[in-house]
């Protein structure tokens, strides 16, 4: 890449990031109390806009639903042909403009104020039509865009959509929305695969390879090979795990023993092996087994130690996690 072409990218990062900074440095209370007006939203968040507005304004909805605050886009140029009908008593609408003089998100002012909702709105001019109407207005004014000819929206399209984020983040911390709500909105893809449990994949009831620990070398050696995962748990008289008997740990035992006839599961196994509990991630496992040098692991009751199920390195890799 030539010197020149890299200092117009630098230029434009440097604009871009001069921009957030003013964002941030702007940033009060009026932030709270669009936070507060979001929080108490009993319908959906609806979010408007038009031009390079309107595909951010997409995507902020995109971020608000996927973390746990209901919100879908509305095309403000469509509003007016029917898709008003998308907005009922409860909702909360955030229109984004950023000369706040958009002819289309304006036309809405008449139905939310008939109907009662709350106007949050994101523009870079304070004393504009869209601001004096808002309940809450947002600065997203920037210093300079970063088109060397200040037409194209890019600083403050960035601005905006960081804003987006940033109140996106303060609901989902103040609802508590956890990685387990998370998970359940993202079953699919590479976010679904990464938030998967251990629960989810492990095998349990009649999948699950155990023997006592006065099992004969001939009852592990079944277990180990019916249930077809290298391995069995050893359970004590309370049904607690006390040890593993792999494919290792038989050939290991044999080769010591002086009469393989007398041989149980007991003298076979690793003691104190390791174990995971339901509710980890599978990435978890994943990382532990690399770290410990293992296949598999053993899922137990956190107080008991009771066997529930064990997870194979095969299991992980099938699920796409590894």
């Amino acid at each position: 890449m030539s010197d020149a072409r890299l200092d117009r990218a630098h230029r434009v990062l440097d604009v871009e990031i001069a921009a957030l900074r003013a964002l941030r440095a702007g940033l009060g209370a009026e932030f709270g109390r669009a936070v507060e007006l979001l929080l108490a939203c009993r319908g959906k968040v609806v979010v408007s806009g038009v031009g390079k507005s309107g595909i951010v304004c997409r995507k902020m909805a995109a971020t608000f639903a996927s973390t746990g605050t209901p919100a879908f886009f509305l095309h403000a140029g469509e509003a007016s042909h029917g898709d008003l009908g998308m907005l009922v008593r409860g909702d909360v609408l955030i229109a984004v403009s950023n000369s706040g003089e958009s002819e289309e998100v304006l036309h809405l002012l008449p139905v939310i104020r008939r109907f009662g909702i709350p106007l949050i709105a994101l523009t870079g001019r304070n004393d504009s039509t869209l601001a004096r109407a808002a309940d809450v207005a947002l600065d997203v004014s920037v210093p300079e865009e970063a088109c060397p000819l200040g037409l194209a929206p890019t600083a403050s399209t960035t601005t905006t959509m960081a804003l987006g984020d940033a109140l996106a983040v303060a609901l989902l911390e103040e609802r508590g929305f956890s990685i387990d709500d998370f998970a359940l909105l993202h079953p699919a893809g590479a976010i679904g695969r990464r938030l998967l449990r251990v629960d989810d994949l492990m095998h349990r009831g009649e999948q699950l390879p155990l023997v006592p620990e006065a099992a004969s070398l001939k009852d592990t050696l079944v277990a180990i090979t019916e249930k077809r995962l290298g391995v069995t748990g050893v359970v004590d008289g309370a049904g607690a795990l006390v040890g593993i008997v792999t494919d290792g740990d038989l050939r290991r035992g044999l080769e010591r023993a002086p009469d393989i006839r007398v041989l149980r599961a007991v003298d076979l196994m690793t003691r104190a092996p390791k174990t995971i509990s339901a509710d980890a991630l599978a990435a978890q496992a994943v990382a532990f087994m690399e770290r410990h040098l293992i296949t598999s692991l053993f899922v137990v009751e956190p107080d008991t130690l009771r066997p529930l199920g064990v997870i194979h390195l095969h299991d992980l890799l099938r699920a796409g996690i590894v």
